[in-house]
């Protein structure tokens, strides 16, 4: 650790708004969807489109991992950002054409996919175990930040002045974050390198990491329905105003901000990433089972349950992030991270049109019910060996 105090939360503010401007790039065309479908679309088809950056991160995030792993974190935030930027700016430009849209914006996703594990390794290399937890759940609200801030502008800028303004919006804010991340992010310090880095390889010897993996896989399917269609639904199934569910999709990211710091804090006091992992999953799945039988039988609490679902199914990511960090260790955790997030956005890719194809078919709340399933069946799977977090320092 530095022994310059604030510098650490400076580290920890930068990496915050660096994966706040990659979430926005990736899961921001997500909100395109209602003017892609007022457009002529098919709703699937608007989904695959706005599942092209996802798909784009999926493909490259264990290569940007293994640049971390080799160069360091500040390189890989300030490239990824601004590559971001300029892709997301083609995507603006050649918006009217679907395959230059859907190729810009994998483009966007495949370079802003760095930031992840650039800067998750900036937390957990600036923080001691014993605090990891709450930074980590703080540099976590990132991602519900950025689709929250998403949320608010693009369909709205979408709706009063077409597609390409609305990408214009995170393409600015990833182009400012890579301006601020070369100004002053500080690479954290490293123990040596060891003479065979591949001798230790954490994945041989136990399955700890690989059900870390699996855990995240399932409970990123719930995830990804509500951020992608909370606001289609607000809007079709409840007939409201495109700034109206922006705000509530905005203020149900707020608090799915919030749940990431609690559940980061949490794994603090209670000495363990993987027993609140637990609980969370649990949790996500009553919820979203509850969800689906309010939207089924048009109660008007599943808009505040959907609220409560948004917060809830994710606040495992910070969790699961943390302790793939930690079992990895420093000449690792960049590819390990890479490998934890590629499950998570493979899946999160067949979300936004396996949904559109069932919504149409069962309703929302069968589809939205029918994801409660798999954080269920995930809680069983989440190890209970984990090391104890006075060892996990990296």
């Amino acid at each position: 650790m530095n022994p310059q105090r604030p510098r650490p939360w400076l580290m920890l503010a930068l990496s915050t708004l660096g994966q706040s401007a990659s979430s926005a790039a990736v899961n921001g065309p997500a909100f395109l969807i209602p003017a892609l479908h007022d457009g002529g679309l098919s709703l699937a088809a608007a989904g695959w489109i706005a599942a092209a950056s996802i798909a784009g991160s999926a493909c490259t995030l264990v290569l940007w991992g293994a640049v971390v792993d080799a160069t360091g974190e500040r390189f890989v935030l300030v490239s990824s950002l601004a590559l971001s930027a300029l892709f997301l700016a083609g995507a603006a430009w050649t918006h009217e054409s679907t395959a230059a849209l859907g190729t810009f914006l994998f483009l966007a996703g495949a370079a802003s996919a760095g930031t992840s594990s650039a800067s998750g390794r900036v937390v957990v290399g600036w923080f001691p175990p014993r605090r990891r937890g709450t930074a980590m759940g703080i540099r976590q609200m990132a991602q519900p930040v950025g689709v929250g801030l998403a949320a608010i502008a693009i369909p709205v800028v979408a709706a009063a002045s077409g597609i390409g303004p609305a990408l214009v919006v995170p393409a600015v804010f990833a182009g400012i974050t890579a301006l601020a991340c070369a100004a002053w992010v500080l690479d954290p310090a490293r123990p040596a390198r060891p003479a065979d880095v591949a001798a230790a390889n954490p994945y041989r010897g136990d399955t700890y990491l690989a059900r870390i993996h699996a855990v995240s896989v399932l409970l990123v399917i719930p995830q990804f329905t509500v951020w992608t269609f909370m606001l289609v639904w607000l809007q079709v199934g409840r007939d409201w105003s495109p700034g109206a569910a922006g705000a509530l999709v905005a203020f149900a990211q707020v608090l799915g901000a919030v749940g990431r710091i609690g559940a980061g804090h949490l794994s603090d006091v209670v000495g363990s990433r993987t027993r609140p992992l637990r609980w969370v999953a649990v949790a996500a799945g009553v919820t979203m089972l509850a969800v689906g039988v309010t939207i089924r039988l048009d109660l008007g609490i599943a808009v505040a349950l959907i609220v409560l679902a948004s917060m809830v199914t994710v606040a495992d990511n910070g969790l699961a992030f943390t302790a793939v960090a930690e079992r990895a260790g420093p000449f690792w955790s960049g590819r390990a991270l890479g490998i934890q997030n590629t499950g998570q956005y493979l899946t999160a890719v067949a979300v936004p049109p396996v949904m559109g194809f069932l919504v149409p078919l069962w309703g929302y709340g069968l589809a939205f019910g029918l994801t409660g399933l798999f954080p269920l069946l995930a809680a069983p799977l989440v190890p209970r060996d984990e090391p104890a977090l006075e060892h996990a320092d990296i």
